[in-house]
C-alpha cells in the first residue's frame, strides 16, 4: 500500500543521483525537491557555494521513501512562501 509514496526512474541518465542510498530504495518521486525555496530551514544537508548557490549534492532527504510525509508537512512552509512572494509582486 502507499505506493504514491515511492517512484522510481532507473532511465534516468543521473539515476542514482545522490550517493548513500540503496539503489532499490532511491526514490525519484521528489527529483526537484520540493522544500528548495525554504533555503536553510529546509531540514536537509544543503551547503550553500561561495557565489550563494543552494548546493544539495549531499542531501538525500527527499530520496528516501520514509521521508514522505514529512516533506509533506514542511509543504505549508513552502506554499506560505509563495503566497508572500505573489503578494510582492502584487505591491509591486
Amino acid at each position: 500500500m502507499e505506493h504514491y509514496k515511492f517512484f522510481q526512474n532507473r532511465e534516468c541518465e543521473y539515476f542514482p543521483c545522490h550517493n548513500g542510498i540503496p539503489e532499490q530504495e532511491f526514490n525519484c518521486l521528489f527529483c526537484y525537491c520540493p522544500l528548495y525555496p525554504l533555503g536553510e530551514n529546509c531540514l536537509g544537508n544543503c551547503r550553500y557555494t561561495r557565489t550563494g548557490i543552494k548546493d544539495c549534492s549531499g542531501c538525500t532527504r527527499p530520496h528516501l521513501r520514509e521521508n514522505y510525509d514529512n516533506i509533506l508537512k514542511q509543504m505549508d512552509a513552502v506554499l506560505t512562501l509563495a503566497k508572500r512572494q505573489d503578494h510582492s509582486r502584487e505591491e509591486a
